[in-house]
Formats: C-alpha cells, structure tokens, sequence
C-alpha cells in the first residue's frame, strides 16, 4: 500500500526541477556537488551503507560502522526488533532524517528494554560504542582533508549498564564549543587516526558518493588502536569550524576553475 509522497520528498523533488533547469539553462555554470547524490544523506538508513559496503582493512586500520537498525513506525514494536537484529544495549537513537535542522540532532541514548518503548519513530538505532569520549571530525572539501577532535559522550561501563535505566537524550555532543584539541587528553585516546586510512577512506567516499563537500564524524573503539567506526555523514558541514578553513576552500574553488579552463581550451583545439 503506498502512503503517498510526503511535504518533504515533495520538496526534495521540486528543488531538484529547479536546480536541473537552471544547470541546463546555465551551461557555464559548475555544479559542485549533485542532488541527488546530497539528498542520499539526508537519510541515516542510506547514508552510512556506502561505509559498510567497503573493504576498508589493511595495517593502517579498519573502518566500520556500527550496528545499527531502522525502526520507522510503532513503537511498541521497538524491544521485539532490537532482540530480532541481535542490537546489544545501550543504544543510540538518532531521527531518521539528518536535514541539518536541530530537530535531527536531538540524540537520545536508551539504556534498557523499557526505554526503548519511550522513543519516537523514525528513527535509526546504532549501538553504542565505547570510544573514550572523543570523536574525531574529517573535514572533505575535494582532495583537501582535515580532521579535529571533539568531545563526545563518556563510556559507558557495564557496571554503569546494570544501574542505569531511561532515556537521556543529550544535544549536538560535536559543537565547536566541546572542542578537544588542547585538552589533556590519554594519547591513546586522542591520537588522531591515521593519514593513509583518511586518505583511502575520503576517496572511497568521493566516487561511492558522488561528493566532494562533507565531513565524517568517526570514533575509535577504546581500548583499541586500529578499530574505527564512522557513526555520521554530515554534507557542507559547517566549515567554520575547521582549521584554516578560508583557505582550503579558496584553492578548492580555484582548482575547479582551473580544471574547468584546461577542459574548455581542449574541448576549443578540436
């Protein structure tokens, strides 16, 4: 039974028309990155699958992401699906549609069965991992890449598991406030993942997105060196925030207008 086309899809659809007939009306015009390929973010039940589809092991690291379950309606249904998928408690729920609104940042983590029966579909459901409290955020704009700490939730413990019970829903933990670059961090906790596995994983996401302007959001799981999950893909995140942005994305654009020049004076000697 199909339950129609909804406000929002509605509008994905009639941006995407304009956008195109401008693109064809405007043939100088660069396109950076397309519609459609931006939209497929704004869906956390679609947006982390190109990670999962990856190979992405060898001795830098390995790069995964976590397991995670889509509950769309009813949520009374909620406890029998967590037993079905095998999810192991706590469990982040995280609002199906990521649109950059503060409603699609509005986390909650859920720490027992009952709980689970609290939250508000849809929503998509990962598991938790312990990660010491930081993330990692990966700037992309094209080749460039760049990469900051933030703090993020405290580890939960399994002593911490067995008294805790309820939902607590926390705000956007990766602010520019919560910022854990000059912290006194454990270095095992704030080493930073590795170039050659950035690098490998921005190219992957590049040509499986279709993308050149996002960031990541990746976290190591404590206790490891080598185990890394990506748990958000955000497009044109806020760019302000990432170190000598001014300049990365000035020789981002620049390098486009130059390729741009070199295939129009090719396209002109023939």
């Amino acid at each position: 039974m199909s339950l129609g086309t909804s406000p929002a899809q509605q509008i994905g659809k009639e941006w995407r028309r304009i956008l195109e007939e401008y693109r064809l009306g405007h043939p100088d015009v660069t396109v950076l990155d397309p519609p459609d390929a931006i939209l497929h973010l704004r869906n956390r039940q679609s947006m982390l699958q190109c990670v999962a589809d990856m190979n992405l092991s060898d001795s830098y690291g390995r790069v995964g992401v976590p397991k995670q379950l889509v509950i769309k309606r009813d949520a009374s249904s909620i406890p029998e699906a967590v037993n079905e998928a095998g999810l192991r408690l706590p469990l982040v729920a995280k609002p199906l549609v990521a649109d950059g609104s503060a409603k699609s940042h509005e986390l909650s983590l859920a720490y027992d069965q009952n709980s689970l029966l609290k939250l508000e579909p849809p929503l998509v459901l990962q598991e938790f991992v312990n990660h010491g409290g930081v993330l990692f955020k990966v700037y992309i704009v094209g080749e460039a890449i760049r990469v900051v700490r933030r703090f993020s939730l405290p580890d939960v413990s399994r002593r911490e598991l067995s008294k805790s019970a309820g939902v607590f829903r926390f705000p956007r933990v990766s602010c520019a406030a919560a910022s854990a670059d000059d912290a006194d961090l454990d270095p095992n906790i704030a080493e930073l993942p590795p170039r050659p596995l950035l690098e490998r994983l921005a190219k992957e996401l590049r040509r499986g997105l279709g993308l050149r302007l996002f960031n990541l959001d990746i976290i190591r799981e404590h206790g490891t060196r080598d185990r890394f999950y990506v748990i958000d893909i955000n497009y044109f995140p806020g760019y302000g925030k990432m170190p000598e942005y001014e300049h990365v994305f000035t020789d981002f654009l620049l390098s486009i207008m130059q390729s741009q020049c070199k295939k129009r004076a090719l396209a002109d000697q023939y």
